[in-house]
């Protein structure tokens, strides 16, 4: 199985720098996607710190203005940053030069909507036909676009965060934060954000260099330094971004990692204490959030994975509020994708009006085992594993399955989710039960096929 491929899919484009994802293939993309919106049109583009953003962006930059589409240029900015000037400057599309959560060889590119959403998934499979056909609309002579830029997206998203929070009550409170940038995209807007809010401010990894102080996932095994920063600086959270910042993770007052999909729980509690409604998330997101759903009396909604699918859950259903058990929370009224910055302004409100800490919040969300796990697998593999899943579990008593997303397999008190990466040449098990041994009798059970599928 070969690791050298480049993946395109609802997710957008990523790749290794120097291989898979060149100079060349960025340009295309941008060709396509100029190609996809029309000459005349206006993107919003902005990067994360990563070193080979600065190529990335300027081959995808000449693939938009050969085909006519001017370019709002944003800097080194948040991907929830981007997607809310894609909105504000009411640009036509957008781009974010990003690989998330992937480690340094990779980087990626991820298309937006007007609104600042992912591409849906009809658009994205426009585009990358689009991108396989070489046929680009390049224009010639003054017909050629601009560039400009805007370094307005940090003040302008700090706004929005501030108008749905209140700013006052949490500043009395002065709490001491840890912030773990990763030195990626959110090291400026975010102390600039928890200042704003009357926070202390200890920031480690703070340089938006894209030199990553650790393996960029926002995981415990990753965020070891955070855990002993909170203890050292008797801290009264930690907050660990991912390298763009849309993801969120949470370490306690003792600086314990309190794991991320506890991010997402502790905003949908706080969100529903405040307002009615209902909630959406995806297939592979903690039972937590359906126990807090039913003591508020809502609906929890569930989409495939990736945030696009969430948000248009969200709009088809009139959710208030929604996100992923990654760490990623989705407050539509600042932006309609995961947002570090409303996680944070979120948690600390909600610390602020119930005089509660961290650790006090989290005992009050029902517990379950939640285990993940992902294995190298090529996507050919991950559908045969998938298939034979299905097929292990077939006589398990009360087993209901949904193939929406890979595969679920729920029953009465415990489920399994097996689904191929969008993202990465992996596949992801995850379960969740009652009892830590639960949950990794479930994985070791796929683990098995796996290992016979691959090996083999």
């Amino acid at each position: 199985m070969s690791e050298e491929r480049l993946i395109v899919s609802v997710s957008g484009v990523r790749g290794k720098i120097g291989t898979t994802l060149t100079a060349e293939v960025a340009f295309e993309f941008g060709a396509a996607f100029g190609t996809y919106l029309g000459a005349g049109r206006k993107v919003a583009l902005g990067r994360d710190s990563r070193p080979s953003g600065s190529m990335i962006q300027n081959a995808v930059v000449a693939g938009l203005l050969s085909c006519g589409v001017d370019v709002v240029s944003l800097g080194i900015v948040t991907t929830p940053g981007v997607a809310l000037m894609t909105r504000l400057l009411e640009a036509d599309g957008g781009i974010i030069i990003t690989a998330s959560h992937n480690p340094h060889p990779y980087n990626g590119i991820k298309f937006l909507q007007p609104s600042g959403v992912a591409l849906r998934a009809a658009d994205a499979a426009k585009l990358k036909s689009l991108w396989e056909s070489k046929k680009f609309a390049t224009q010639q002579g003054l017909d050629v676009a601009v560039e400009t830029v805007n370094n307005r997206t940090h003040p302008m998203h700090i706004d929005a965060v501030c108008a749905v929070t209140d700013v006052t009550g949490i500043s009395s409170r002065r709490y001491k934060v840890v912030l773990d940038s990763i030195n990626g995209a959110g090291c400026v807007v975010s102390p600039m954000l928890l200042s704003k809010l009357g926070c202390e401010v200890v920031h480690i990894n703070g340089e938006p260099n894209g030199q990553f102080a650790h393996t960029p996932e926002p995981i415990e095994e990753n965020l070891t330094d955070l855990c002993n920063a909170v203890r050292k600086h008797k801290a009264d959270v930690g907050f660990a971004q991912d390298p763009d910042a849309d993801r969120l993770v949470v370490v306690d007052e003792n600086g314990k990692f309190v794991g991320e999909e506890y991010t997402l729980a502790m905003v949908v509690a706080f969100v529903l204490q405040k307002r009615k409604g209902d909630v959406a998330v995806n297939l592979s997101t903690s039972r937590m959030v359906d126990d807090l759903a039913g003591e508020a009396g809502v609906q929890i909604f569930r989409s495939p994975t990736g945030e696009a699918n969430v948000v248009e859950l969200m709009e088809k259903t009139g959710c208030i509020f929604g996100g992923e058990g990654n760490g990623g929370v989705i407050d539509p009224r600042v932006v309609p994708v995961r947002d570090s910055l409303v996680g944070m302004a979120a948690i600390l409100q909600y610390m602020s009006d119930t005089g509660k800490t961290v650790s006090q919040l989290i005992a009050e969300i029902p517990a379950y085992h939640l285990m993940k796990t992902k294995l190298p697998c090529s996507p050919e593999a991950a559908a045969k594993v998938t298939e034979l899943t299905r097929e292990e579990f077939a006589g398990d008593d009360g087993a209901k399955f949904n193939d929406e997303d890979g595969l679920r397999i729920d029953f009465a008190d415990r489920w399994l989710s097996v689904r191929g990466s969008n993202t990465e040449p992996i596949m992801r098990i995850f379960a969740e039960a009652p009892t830590a041994a639960a949950a990794a009798e479930l994985v070791a059970r796929v683990k098995t096929i796996a290992d016979r599928v691959v090996g083999g």
